[in-house]
């Protein structure tokens, strides 16, 4: 498998670096939604800077994948997609990178207007903060960010859902591409002097 992306498939980076991005949103979205149900104990705290890290984590590898994305291009629809299937495609693309790049960005600006002290990413160094206190722009981060997790799920469920319909019904291989191949191992040659 080649590093970039071919007119066929999406090459191993690319692979690597969507399948990684999804199980950190899964992560991420976990904690997240059990984090509100927590005790206000040491223990929630943990939790709450191990949320903020992954989603930092998933801004650093959106960039790094937003630039891999420019740089080794894109692959084109299978052959015989529908225009409209592909621009749909297309726009769910850029819509998923755009709402995964907001929505820890959202975060960060939460975090950083709601006056608490730094954290600390996974306890190895401070991240600076975006803005000073401000209780406003808290409020209206807060929201963006509820707000643009339920549209992250939406079109991830949509994403997801498509990739499903091409794979089992339409039968072709759009989910194939962002797969690794697997590799077909070579029949063992027989030894003639074997005595069955």
């Amino acid at each position: 498998m080649t590093l970039k992306n071919t007119p066929e498939r999406w090459g191993a980076v690319s692979q690597a670096l969507h399948w990684l991005v999804v199980l950190l949103i899964l992560a991420v979205a976990t904690v997240g939604l059990v984090m509100d149900e927590l005790p206000r104990t040491p223990k929630y705290f943990w939790v709450y800077t191990a949320h903020k890290s992954l989603g930092i984590t998933v801004l650093a590898l959106m960039l790094l994948r937003l630039g891999w994305r420019l740089y080794a291009g894109g692959v084109p629809p299978v052959a015989g997609t529908p225009r409209w299937q592909a621009t749909v495609a297309s726009a769910t693309h850029w819509l998923l990178y755009a709402l995964a790049l907001a929505m820890p960005l959202s975060g960060w600006l939460y975090d950083s207007a709601s006056g608490l002290r730094p954290f600390r990413w996974f306890g190895l160094f401070t991240m600076p903060k975006l803005t000073g206190p401000n209780e406003w722009l808290a409020d209206r981060a807060r929201d963006a960010h509820e707000l643009l997790f339920l549209l992250l799920v939406a079109l991830v469920v949509l994403h997801a859902a498509a990739a499903l319909w091409h794979h089992l019904i339409v039968r072709d291989e759009t989910l194939a591409r962002m797969l690794p191949r697997r590799r077909t191992r070579t029949p063992e040659p027989e030894d003639p002097d074997h005595d069955a």
